[in-house]
């Protein structure tokens, strides 16, 4: 692979992934970022009771996540090979982590509509 690009991105993610569960997790994800600017401007800002209690369910997420992909590749943590493969394996932690977070933070914000603190 000589260039790094947004299709070639696409491909690799279709491979892995299925086209179609790849295109439902971009979907679900874009409403969820929607929903959380919503929430924001709602809200005009971010309560921090909230976010504590979506800051403990988001360690789940990063297990998920690294696991999910794994079980999607066949593979397992005996894979790892170099540096480039734990630091992909600790993006993917990251984007679990916040992308249960911030859905956290939305369910729980669209559920229970309180004041600010």
């Amino acid at each position: 692979m000589q260039e790094l690009t947004l299709g070639t991105l696409i491909a690799v993610f279709e491979e892995i992934f299925g086209t179609t569960l790849f295109w439902a997790m971009v979907v679900f994800g874009v409403l969820v970022a929607v929903a959380f600017i919503y929430i924001l401007i709602r809200d005009r800002g971010i309560s921090s009771s909230r976010l504590v209690r979506a800051e403990l369910v988001a360690p789940v997420g990063a297990v998920g996540a690294v696991l999910f992909v794994q079980y999607m590749t066949s593979s397992g943590f005996s894979d790892i090979g170099g540096p480039i493969d734990v630091i992909v394996l600790v993006v993917i932690a990251v984007a679990g982590f916040l992308g249960l977070m911030i859905l956290t933070y939305v369910i729980e914000s669209l559920l229970h509509r309180r004041a600010l603190k």
